[in-house]
C-alpha cells in the first residue's frame, strides 16, 4: 500500500527500438516512487517486439492496448496514471481508457513526439518545427521517417488522435523550462504544463571531481544523425583529443567510415550496459554533447555533472539550463567544439574546477529529494 496521503501510481511506457534517456527516466521514477513508499506498477510495451505493420496499424488506430490499460488501472485502483512514451502501442486510446477507468492522467513529454514523426524536431542537420498542432503534412512531404508507408502512418495517426491525447491528459510534464516553452508553442496547453527536472541518485554522485586524471573525452547516446556525433568526431580529429563514444544506433556505420577517413583518435564502444557507465565516467576528462537537435534535458549531461565532469555542449534546447550558457557552443560548429575540448584537455586543473562546479550544480538542483517533492506537487494539482 502507498504511504498515507500518497496516490497509487500506474506508469505507462512504450520502450523504443533504440533505447535511451527516456528508459532511464522511467527506471529512476520507479526508484523514487519505491523510496517514497508510493504504491506503483509499470505497464510496459516494447516497439522491438512489434512488427512494422503492427506498429503502423496501432499508430493509425491511436493505440492497441486500451483494454490492458483499463484493467491495470482497476487492478491497482490507481489514482494517477503517469505515461511516458505511448507510441505506437499504447497511444491516446490508452490515455482515454485510463481516465475512463477512474484515474487522473499525467503525460510526461521527453520530446516532440506528439507533433513530430521522429520525435526529435530536427532534420537536415538543424532543428525543425514545421509540424505543429495537427499540421503533420510537412513530415509526410519531407518523408522524415525515410519510409513512405511509415510517413503516411505517422502523419495520419498524429493528426487524427492528437485531440484525444490532449483531451485525455490532466497535466503535462516537461523536463526543462525550454522544453515547456517549446511544447506550448507547438500546441500543448500551457495552463496544464509543469516542469519536472531529472535527478541524479545520491549513490551516483561523486565525492569530488577526478576529471584532471581523465584519459579520454566521452560521448554517450543514440547513434543517429540528430545527435551530431560526426561533429564530435571532427572536433576530436581537429583537437587531437582521444574520444570514446558509447552507444548504438542507425548511424554507426557512417560514423565508423568517418573515423577512418579522418584518421580520428576515436573509439566506438557500441552499446554499453548501464552498470558499466559509472566506470566510463570515472575515467573521463570531459563529456561532449554535440547534438544538432534541441535536446529537452539529456541524461548524459546530467550524469556527467553528477560524476564531476566538465561538459562541452552545443547550445541545444534545455542544455544551457543544466550546465550554464558559458559552457555551450553554437549548434553545428565542430571548430568551436574542438577549441573548447582542446582547451580543457590541455589544462587538467581547469577540468577539475569545472567538474566541481557542475557537481555542486547537480547536488543543488537535481537531487532525488527535490524531484520527489516536485513530483508530488504535480500529483496534488492533478488530484485537486
Amino acid at each position: 500500500m502507498s504511504a498515507p496521503g500518497h496516490p497509487r501510481v500506474l506508469l505507462l511506457h512504450n520502450r523504443y527500438r533504440f533505447e535511451g534517456g527516456e528508459e532511464r527516466a522511467v527506471a529512476l521514477q520507479l526508484r523514487a516512487l519505491a523510496t517514497a513508499g508510493i504504491e506503483h506498477r509499470l505497464l510496459e510495451r516494447r516497439s522491438s517486439q512489434a512488427g512494422r505493420a503492427q506498429a503502423a496499424a496501432a499508430l493509425v488506430r491511436g493505440g492497441a492496448e486500451e483494454q490492458e490499460v483499463a484493467a491495470a488501472v482497476r487492478e491497482l485502483s490507481a489514482d494517477i496514471v503517469h505515461a511516458h512514451n505511448t507510441q505506437p502501442l499504447i497511444g491516446p486510446r490508452g490515455l482515454a481508457a485510463a481516465r475512463a477507468a477512474g484515474a487522473r492522467v499525467v503525460l510526461h513529454l521527453h520530446n516532440a513526439r506528439l507533433f513530430c514523426a521522429i520525435g526529435v524536431a530536427a532534420r537536415d542537420g538543424a532543428p525543425c518545427f514545421r509540424c505543429r498542432g495537427r499540421n503533420t503534412i510537412p513530415g509526410l512531404l519531407l518523408n522524415c521517417r525515410r519510409s513512405v508507408p511509415e510517413a503516411i502512418a505517422y502523419a495520419a495517426g498524429l493528426a487524427l488522435h492528437q485531440p484525444l491525447a490532449l483531451g485525455s491528459t490532466d497535466r503535462f510534464v516537461a523536463p526543462s523550462h525550454w522544453a515547456a516553452g517549446q511544447l506550448a508553442k507547438l500546441g500543448v496547453p500551457s495552463d496544464r504544463l509543469d516542469v519536472l527536472n531529472h535527478f541524479v541518485p545520491a549513490d551516483e554522485l561523486a565525492g569530488g571531481s577526478r576529471a584532471h586524471q581523465g584519459r579520454y573525452v566521452l560521448a554517450a547516446g543514440r547513434l543517429s544523425p540528430e545527435k551530431g556525433l560526426d561533429l564530435a568526431i571532427e572536433a576530436a580529429a581537429l583537437a587531437g583529443v582521444p574520444l570514446w563514444i558509447a552507444g548504438d544506433g542507425p548511424a554507426a556505420g557512417e560514423l565508423a567510415d568517418l573515423i577512418e577517413r579522418l584518421k580520428a583518435p576515436v573509439q566506438l564502444l557500441g552499446n554499453v550496459p548501464r552498470a558499466e557507465m559509472p566506470a566510463l565516467l570515472r575515467g573521463a576528462a570531459a563529456l561532449v554533447l554535440s547534438s544538432r537537435s534541441h535536446e529537452f534535458s539529456p541524461y548524459s549531461v546530467l550524469e556527467a555533472m553528477g560524476a564531476g565532469l566538465p561538459v562541452v555542449a552545443t547550445r541545444s534546447g534545455g542544455v544551457p539550463e543544466l550546465v550554464g550558457e558559458e559552457r555551450c557552443v553554437p549548434l553545428g560548429d565542430a571548430k568551436a567544439l574542438a577549441e573548447r575540448v582542446g582547451a580543457l584537455w590541455s589544462d587538467p586543473w581547469r577540468r577539475r574546477e569545472e567538474g566541481e562546479q557542475l557537481l555542486a550544480r547537480a547536488v543543488e538542483h537535481h537531487s532525488e529529494q527535490r524531484y520527489l517533492s516536485d513530483l508530488l506537487e504535480i500529483y496534488a494539482r492533478v488530484s485537486a
